[in-house]
């Protein structure tokens, strides 16, 4: 034990957690990842892994209210990702607006109720790549674009 340890002072309290253990843990990138296209009717989920750094399209949910977070928690205990993540839509020229703010609104709330990490994506045109795919699940579809994108801005 080096000496400035066997100095310290005698609290009850914890030690903290050192610098290295925490940068490790905010580091350590997500293995598997569920990606979410959100909408106001429908959201896209696919799901992906890091390694493979291949996205699949899963099934869109269709609910609302609190049959939509009920699924969502059925597909987390299926596929138990390590992180998640959305698609953030924005105009042509980056500005925000209303489906921005409502897109991040439902990542905070995934992340309060399933204590798991959020990314954000930029999700623009990715509902068009899709249609242009000939995808039958546009939104499912959408979501794999989005991991994908994660995907290459993470690598």
């Amino acid at each position: 034990m080096s000496a400035d340890r066997s100095s310290s002072s005698s609290s009850n309290a914890a030690p903290a957690p050192s610098a290295s253990t925490a940068a490790f843990s905010e580091l350590s990138p997500p293995a598997s990842l569920l990606a979410f296209d959100f909408g106001t009717r429908r959201i896209g989920v696919a799901k992906g892994h890091v390694m493979l750094k291949q996205a699949e399209p899963l099934r869109a949910i269709t609910v609302s209210g609190e049959a939509r977070f009920e699924a969502i928690a059925r597909l987390l205990k299926e596929w138990q990702p390590d992180a998640l993540v959305i698609g953030v839509p924005r105009h042509p020229d980056g500005a925000e607006h209303e489906m921005t703010v409502a897109a991040r609104r439902f990542g905070r709330q995934l992340k309060s109720r399933f204590r798991l990490h959020v990314y954000e994506v930029d999700e623009r045109y990715t509902s068009v790549e899709a249609e242009s795919l000939g995808a039958r699940d546009v939104d499912s579809t959408s979501a794999a674009l989005i991991l994908e994108q994660y995907f290459r801005e993470h690598s």
